[in-house]
């Protein structure tokens, strides 16, 4: 049970739906992992930089992992990534990344990696988080994030996941805009468009929390055997 989870933009619910698969990964009884490749956005810590996300993910796993497990390139600057990493004069490589995500998945039933941004956002000077995916050969669940502008959005993501041979296992319907006008409209205008189910609608929540999120969600049925 290995997918990746990707957006139709930044701050769109990724990281909420990895919670949620991930919790329902626990309850059926697996050992889960999740992880965050790169993380832009963190904080100075005495343990290093730390990213809010990537620790909350962290703390769904079961058994534990160590931080730099979950998150292999963590980074200050919220940017995208490519230039996050040229700030931080560093390179994301993403052998480092596929080295990461086989030992947690030699060691784990279930293993959620979170993408960053949206499909095509660039890693590096060559590579995107579509490569990232493909490198690592996980198949797709799409986050979209309802607001005004997402059914361009979600399209075309689904339209390059598609065209790029990697199986798209289905989508989600996160409300980051909780005043979203018929937003049930275009919910059913996407289940018409979008050929892989629907696979959970999350409502605008105050306190989300895995628990919470993963009593909206259903697994992936290509991603419920081990």
């Amino acid at each position: 049970m290995r997918y990746f989870i990707t957006g139709t933009d930044t701050d769109c619910g990724k990281t909420l739906v990895s919670l949620g698969f991930m919790r329902l990964c626990r309850e059926r009884g697996l050992s889960t992992a999740g992880m965050k490749p790169v993380a832009a956005g963190a904080l100075r810590t005495q343990e290093g930089l730390l990213n809010p996300d990537a620790l909350a993910i962290q703390q769904q796993c079961d058994p534990p992992l160590s931080y730099r497990s979950v998150n292999p390139y963590c980074f200050e600057a919220a940017v995208a990534p490519h230039l996050a990493a040229a700030q931080a004069d560093t390179r994301i490589d993403l052998d480092i990344l596929e080295q990461a995500y086989e030992k947690l998945a030699a060691s784990h039933q279930c293993v959620v990696v979170e993408g960053v941004g949206g499909w095509k956002v660039p890693l590096n000077e060559t590579e995107d988080s579509a490569d990232l995916c493909h490198r690592l050969g996980l198949p797709v669940v799409l986050v979209v994030g309802l607001r005004l502008g997402c059914l361009n959005h979600s399209l075309l993501t689904v339209e390059s996941i598609e065209a790029s041979g990697t199986p798209l296992l289905g989508w989600v319907a996160n409300h980051i805009d909780a005043n979203m006008a018929r937003a049930g409209d275009n919910i059913q205008t996407l289940k018409r468009l979008i050929r892989a189910p629907l696979l959970g609608r999350i409502p605008r929540l105050e306190s989300p929390r895995a628990d919470t999120v993963s009593t909206y969600l259903s697994l992936p049925a290509v991603a419920t055997e081990c």
